[in-house]
């Protein structure tokens, strides 16, 4: 979650038909980097902003089809650099947090904004009956 001055956050509304709907921008590890670069790499591809000092916030985990543990985790900034662009993966602009009730959110992002937002709440996850449990 990348947050300006004003406040206001940075939403992308993704366009993949496997999880469509506003989020925050993310991605995937790549062999032999470290969260930290994985994150600014990937906030710089989806929208064109450098950040600076990521703070890791939370995590959300699930057990794959395949059993193994998915985790992802959730990262802050509110400095940054550049000029914001879109990219393939959707639409990146600035809202006012309260406003997030007017989209088409993600699958899970409220549970997972709950994370970002609230620093007594540092895990999101799927129990075994695919209910979600915030801690």
């Amino acid at each position: 979650m990348i947050e300006n001055d004003k406040g206001q956050i940075l939403i992308q509304d993704r366009m993949k038909q496997n999880w469509p709907g506003v989020t925050f921008p993310g991605g995937h590890i790549e062999k032999n980097e470290s969260f930290h670069d994985a994150v600014v790499r990937e906030v710089f591809e989806e929208t064109g902003l450098t950040i600076r000092n990521p703070k890791l916030c939370g995590v959300k985990q699930f057990q794959t089809a395949n059993e193994e543990r998915y985790i992802v985790f959730f990262y802050k900034a509110k400095e940054y650099e550049g000029e914001l662009t879109s990219s393939a993966e959707g639409e990146v602009f600035w809202i006012e947090p309260d406003a997030l009730k007017n989209y088409t959110l993600a699958n899970d992002f409220e549970e997972m904004y709950k994370v970002f937002s609230d620093e007594a709440i540092s895990e999101f996850y799927y129990n075994e009956e695919w209910e979600i449990a915030l801690m």
